[in-house]
């Protein structure tokens, strides 16, 4: 069976970066879930000016590995679709086994997985061997898109990412399927005043104490 750690947490809480350097470190296969949900947002987007519940669904369920490559999927219009589609319960329920399959079998044969989003360790894999939340202050997160924005030369305004992770943080809570929130058994990790470096370290002692797994670092 497949090692799998979940990592889950809000939008700009760092848990992208953390999941990509610990899957280095580990020599884990990596998914960041949240490109599934960008991919149907983008695929609906493309078939549909404005979309609806049907669009997000047909994306959903026709959605294949090469989508993931699409060009638009970092945009921050795909992101605030991707967090409306993802609260449809069928789009979540046509995309959960995609993930657990990945969990199950990782990709070019690696002795684990780690897969990022907002429900991983509560619903995707709650059987994960180590589950952890990331979270941090809004402004924070505010701050670390708008620069992220600003260095790929995208135009932001502070106040509207402001606005839009708020946006998002209530749709991810408030939705009645899988809503975010740490697993009873997950390791919640504030990330306000770490850097990347400083939210490795503290992840590779959680992942080191409950595995006892040494990295290649």
């Amino acid at each position: 069976m497949s090692t799998v750690i979940a990592i889950d947490g809000p939008a700009a809480s760092g848990k992208g970066t953390l999941a990509r350097r610990l899957a280095v470190l580990l020599g884990f296969a990596h998914l960041d879930t949240g490109l599934l949900y960008r991919a149907v947002a983008s695929l609906a987007a493309a078939a549909a000016g404005r979309p609806g519940d049907a669009d997000f669904i047909a994306a959903a369920e026709g959605l294949s590995a090469s989508d993931l490559d699409r060009s638009d999927l970092r945009e921050e219009a795909i992101g605030r679709l991707a967090s409306i589609a993802a609260a449809r319960p069928e789009v979540r329920a046509a995309l959960r086994a995609y993930q657990q399959r990945f969990a199950a079998s990782p990709p070019a044969g690696a002795a684990g997985a780690i897969l990022e989003g907002r429900d991983i360790g509560t619903v995707v894999c709650p059987a994960a061997a180590v589950k952890l939340f990331l979270t941090a202050s809004l402004e924070a997160r505010a701050r670390r898109r708008f620069a992220e924005l600003q260095g790929r030369g995208e135009a932001a305004i502070y106040a509207a990412v402001l606005q839009d992770l708020q946006d998002r943080d209530r749709r991810d809570q408030e939705r009645t399927i899988a809503p975010l929130k740490p697993a009873a058994d997950a390791v919640v990790l504030d990330t306000t005043e770490l850097d990347a470096d400083q939210a490795l370290q503290k992840a590779l002692a959680v992942v080191r104490e409950r595995l006892a797994v040494k990295t290649k670092a």
